[in-house]
């Protein structure tokens, strides 16, 4: 994927993003992980890109937010997080950076809590720190894991919990079953019953909680040495919601303002939601992000802008992965892509079957702070603009 700190990130393709080592803007990509296709979009850290981050959590349906294990939440932590509620996006936590001087799990952990509000659960304990941090305690099977390279691609797993580590673990689990038992009747009832509760019922329950926007499952690891990647990937598939976790879209008739409601199916009528409009570097054109909340949609098809009223022509749809993509014949539910031809769509606009329309709720953007004016250098670059 390449290294942020190199200006080698998959992600960050802008040459700004590589000379300062940050992400600017948004760019999204598709990865499969168990059997899975998961669309992800990478969003910028800093306030002065925080509009990636709105127009981003408008169409996303989990986020996994990631915290510095030194600093703990920090001032923009705050911002997402609160944009985040507005929008009812689950979310698991990601403590980064266990390998720096100064990582402080707990004290993140706790910041999480505070200063958040968030109802935060460690699913894994972290095996040292800064320099010493060797891996992982996983709550649920109660099992260590151990890295035994520095590419975080060898680790010893199955080991027993290490001795100054076991009160430890077992007051956080406890915690943890405590808190799964809200979400689930059997988990309460042989919590009650001081019995055993099986590593797959806590995760069931888990993922009820999570989806619900009420827990946040909590991991650690150290993201530039590649330790605790693997189980991230591993939570977004277990705990974050799919497309048919997520309630039906509603909507209006763009006509009569009557209800429309659309089930997360690919057989409902197709309707989906342009989120970004970006000109192409590479020279294909105006690129249209769009998320698809039902139906399918097929390249070359047509289909109804219900904001403008106006028919638009399907081109081409591409599925990216960052600055490169590939072409696609076909979309699904849940499926996040870019559509190539479209002349008159814009950020926020309804792209739905034109025998049944729909108009969803559209994205809302912060009032800008200043104002200012470019001019081209030259009649070329006039066109583009």
């Amino acid at each position: 994927m390449g290294e942020v700190h190199e200006g080698a990130a998959t992600m960050d393709w802008m040459v700004q993003e590589k000379e300062r080592g940050i992400t600017i803007t948004s760019a999204a990509t598709t990865a499969n992980w168990r059997d899975h296709a998961v669309n992800i979009i990478d969003t910028p850290g800093h306030v002065d890109f925080t509009v990636e981050v709105e127009r981003s959590l408008r169409v996303l349906d989990g986020a996994v937010a990631v915290f510095d294990a030194v600093a703990g939440v920090e001032p923009q932590s705050e911002t997402v997080w609160r944009q985040a509620d507005r929008y009812g996006v689950p979310r698991i936590a990601f403590i980064n950076k266990m390998d720096r001087i100064g990582a402080d799990f707990y004290g993140s952990l706790n910041s999480i809590r505070t200063r958040l509000g968030a109802r935060a659960v460690p699913i894994q304990l972290p095996i040292g720190s800064e320099a010493d941090f060797q891996g992982y305690v996983d709550l649920l099977s109660k099992e260590a894991v151990v890295y035994t390279d520095d590419l975080g691609t060898k680790s010893t797993e199955s080991l027993e919990i290490p001795a100054g580590m076991q009160d430890l673990v077992s007051q956080h689990r406890h915690d943890l079953i405590e808190a799964v038992a809200d979400f689930d009747d059997g988990i309460m009832h042989k919590y009650l019953e001081e019995q055993d509760i099986t590593e797959e019922e806590i995760k069931a329950g888990l993922r009820r909680g999570t989806v619900a926007g009420v827990l946040v499952p909590v991991l650690c690891g150290a993201a530039l040495r590649n330790r605790g990647v693997q189980p991230i990937l591993d939570a977004v598939v277990d705990y974050l919601p799919s497309p048919a976790d997520v309630p039906a879209v509603e909507g209006k008739d763009p006509k009569t303002g009557a209800l429309e409601v659309r089930e997360h199916d690919d057989n409902e009528p197709f309707s989906a939601l342009a989120f970004k409009i970006q000109m192409d570097p590479q020279g294909v054109g105006k690129l249209t992000f769009f998320r698809v909340y039902s139906g399918r949609l097929k390249a070359g098809s047509s289909v109804m802008n219900a904001s403008t009223g106006k028919r638009e022509r399907i081109g081409r749809i591409l599925r990216m992965h960052a600055i490169r993509r590939e072409d696609v014949d076909e979309v699904f539910t849940g499926d996040i892509a870019a559509a190539v031809g479209l002349k008159v769509t814009t950020t926020g606009d309804t792209l739905c079957d034109e025998a049944h329309p729909i108009m969803l709720e559209s994205i809302t953007f912060p009032e800008p702070v200043i104002s200012v004016a470019i001019e081209p250098k030259t009649k070329a670059d006039q066109e583009k603009l």
